[in-house]
């Protein structure tokens, strides 16, 4: 974990979109990169959903349909992939519910669902300030609070410590309520509390872990319940345990839980007051090792934030992990009698709990005689991307530079040829295609735009063309529906991204990676990186007898790479071994154009607020040589009943006009079963045409690629005077495929 002298909480600037009001006593969960946000109140319970992007800074309202749920506070709010489930709370003062609501956030669906009740007991009471934790297929309740008085305006506050399960139905509905047999003294009656549930991954049953809460004065108690025993125990903890709290936030990050805010009792020279003393919020943070059980304090409830670098003192908030990231988001500050009001907070902050991890490998989208256009799978919560070089390698001997020899297209065997997976000398160019399903017959894909989860506009659609200039690629394709809500789409995998070579500005931005990146900022200069940012230790590294070179810090998964910095001889290896190393100030750097035919290598880090996080795998890539064609881009695919029908745009021919195309289909042999990494492509077509025919025939011999989604690979290059140029590879995503005979014959179950 990051320690506390280098917590770096950041404070998102304005955000787009209806920005709710602010309010305590509301409940959030994530779905992937969107925060979704049920209830709370202040002046009024708030019944609206709000959903908040990560990735786009950007606030919506769906719209939600079905039995919608009354407003309520203090409720359970837990999620199970892309449903929601919400119990109980206060849907007006003194009356509270112990109704079931069911969200589908696929289709922004509300559903009242209707439990059977206990086989022994009755179901749980109506109630607030309960805690609901989701674990496999059930929902863990415990405690709360329940007025005794049938007249809501005459509250008889009860404290309850009654433990219900509730088991769910696959992907829709509930089974019902059980009382569990438990061993053990259960923890004693209270509400606003917390709990958590938490699994090693290497050993032990799963635990659920209950904090704090308010029984008539504060709590400070940690309860443990092993979930496969149902045995209750108090666990023995090691270092300094917060103060009693209430209405505070828990939150399961790796082995952590982070325990921020609430009400606490103020301290007169390190005396806690009586159980009628003062009470007051607080910003303090803290985590609980859940393997040691130790207690580390981050945020101490007197350390002072004259700056404001710190989320301010709150109860009743709501925080969330979105990845390793932590957001916090509203509360009340207090109770000002002068006012006799709330103070609800307005803002938004987040924490990264620890450095990114690595990105994938950068992939290569296409290459000039003088630039590369390169992508890298996004990382979540990120505020950029370090993209760095060498040009030390030494280029391989290949005949023709980046030509593919007609004679090494074709093998003893005639119209077989052996690429290696990674070989990117003949590989200028990668396309993965979407493969349709049902009706639809083309997967041409720009059809496809719209599926972007991280284009979200709720005003307009998103659309765009593919044009000659493009090639697409995608993250991973959508397997399941998709349904689009004011322009928000919620599905079950990362939808597509599109790269385009003429969206030079965007995709050459460089950030100051201590600012919240937003979707909207669009600046092509280069930023001045402060000395004095923690966020590099080392701008270039030598790694055996190797130079890498800073690209830049870019805020998208993308780059046009033409050129890079050269570090004056002196600053040749920055250290690593000091923490708040110099960063180079990139405008004072001389830079350094890429040449034609030369191989160069790219590692990729991310970077968050806990700073540069490990680099990927390197990749190598080439420039093209003058004079050969380009890749073919914009391939499509067209599904037929006994074929299925490839085409593509031609690519730029700098000598001559272009002679001939070749098509490759990856084919399945014993070679590639025992050599994964080393494809065998069988040519399926050669002429003038911009299109050829794929029969079934030809595909019942295709050999299903695994090494990120299952797909059929194809390769497409052109030929004019002086040989042929890179080939583009297209990857034709799959649905599930048999392993045994890899893709089926019949072309209606593609």
């Amino acid at each position: 974990p990051a320690p506390p002298s280098t917590l770096s909480w950041r404070r998102v600037p304005s955000s787009t979109g209806p920005v709710p009001r602010s309010r305590h006593g509301h409940r959030a969960v994530a779905i992937r990169e969107l925060v979704i946000i049920f209830g709370g109140g202040n002046e009024g319970i708030a019944d609206e959903l709000h959903v908040y992007n990560t990735a786009t800074n950007q606030w919506f309202l769906p719209a939600v349909r079905g039995d919608i749920p009354p407003g309520c506070a203090a409720h359970g709010f837990v999620c199970d992939g892309t449903r929601i489930l919400v119990f109980g709370g206060m849907v007006e003062y003194g009356r509270y519910s112990s109704d079931l609501y069911e969200l589908q956030a696929s289709r922004w669906l509300w559903k009242k669902i209707k439990p059977q009740p206990p086989s022994v007991g009755s179901p749980p009471c109506p109630r607030l300030g309960h805690s609901f934790s989701l674990y496999g297929n059930k929902c863990y309740l415990f405690g709360g609070l329940a007025n005794e008085s049938e007249d809501s305006n005459n509250n008889i506050p009860r404290y309850l410590n009654d433990f219900y399960e509730l088991e769910l139905q696959h992907g829709s509905g509930v089974v019902g309520w059980s009382i569990p047999m438990t061993k053990g003294n259960l923890p004693s009656p209270r509400e606003s509390h917390t709990a958590i549930v938490y699994c090693r991954k290497d050993l032990g049953n799963p635990k659920m872990y209950i904090f704090g809460g308010m029984c008539g004065c504060r709590l400070n108690d940690l309860w443990e319940l092993d979930i496969e025993t149902m045995t209750w125990s108090r666990p023995e903890t090691k270092g300094m345990v917060p103060l009693p709290r209430s209405l505070h936030t828990a939150n399961v990050i790796g082995n952590k839980m982070y325990v921020f805010g609430g009400w606490v009792p103020q301290t007169v020279e390190d005396e806690i007051s009586a159980r009628d003393g003062e009470w007051k919020c607080t910003s303090s943070f803290s985590y609980l090792n859940l393997d040691t059980t130790e207690w580390i304090g981050l945020i101490s409830d007197c350390q002072e934030d004259k700056k404001n670098l710190l989320p301010g003192p709150r109860a009743g908030h709501c925080a969330v992990a979105v990845g390793t990231r932590l957001y916090i988001w509203s509360g009340r500050d207090g109770y000002r009698k002068a006012w006799n009001n709330q103070v609800c907070c307005k803002d938004l902050w987040y924490l990264d709990t620890e450095k990114p991890p690595a990105p994938s490998q950068v992939q290569l989208i296409r290459a000039t005689t003088n630039s590369f256009q390169v992508k890298w799978d996004e990382v979540p919560t990120v505020e950029g991307y370090l993209l760095q070089l060498n040009a030390n390698s030494p280029a391989p001997t290949v005949t023709g530079g980046t030509v593919v020899p007609e004679t090494a297209l074709l093998s003893s065997q005639g119209n077989t040829v052996i690429f290696p997976l990674d070989e990117t000398t003949f590989l200028q160019s990668r396309v993965n295609i979407f493969h349709t399903a049902g009706p639809q017959t083309s997967a041409n894909v720009a059809e496809l735009l719209d599926l972007d989860i991280r284009t979200v506009n709720p005003d307009a659609s998103v659309s765009s063309t593919v044009s000659s200039t493009q090639t697409m690629v995608t993250q991973q394709a959508v397997k399941t529906e998709s349904s689009s809500t004011n322009g928000a789409v919620v599905k079950d995998e990362t939808s597509l991204t599109t790269f385009s070579s003429k969206s030079e500005v965007d995709e050459t931005t460089f950030i100051m990676p201590s600012t919240k990146v937003s979707i909207g900022q669009t600046n092509n200069s280069t930023v001045h990186l402060s000395k004095t940012t923690p966020l590099r230790q080392m701008a270039t590294v030598k790694t055996r007898e190797r130079q890498w070179y800073d690209v830049g810090i870019f805020k998208s998964n993308s780059a046009l790479v033409s050129q890079y910095y050269l570090l004056p001889e002196e600053k040749s290896s920055i250290s690593n071994k000091v923490e708040n190393a110099d960063v180079p100030d990139y405008s004072l750097l001389k830079k350094q154009d890429l040449f034609p035919g030369t191989v160069y290598r790219f590692r990729v880090a991310a970077i968050n607020g806990c700073g540069v996080g490990p680099f990927s795998k390197v990749s190598e890539f080439k420039t093209c040589i003058p004079g050969f064609p380009g890749a073919p881009s914009t391939v499509r695919i067209t599904k037929s009943v006994d074929c299925i029908h490839l085409s593509w745009e031609p690519p730029v021919s700098p000598s001559g006009n272009i002679l001939e195309y070749s098509a490759y289909l990856a084919i399945r042999t014993t070679q590639v079963h025992e050599n994964p990494n080393q494809l065998v492509f069988m040519k399926i077509y050669c002429g003038l045409k911009t299109s050829c025919i794929v029969t079934a025939a030809q595909l019942s011999n295709a050999h299903v690629d695994y090494t990120s989604r299952p797909a059929i690979v194809f390769r497409i290059s052109a030929k004019n005077e002086r040989g042929y140029g890179p080939a583009t590879q297209v990857r034709w995503l799959q649905g599930k495929v048999d392993t045994k005979c890899n893709v089926k014959c019949d072309l209606s179950a593609l």
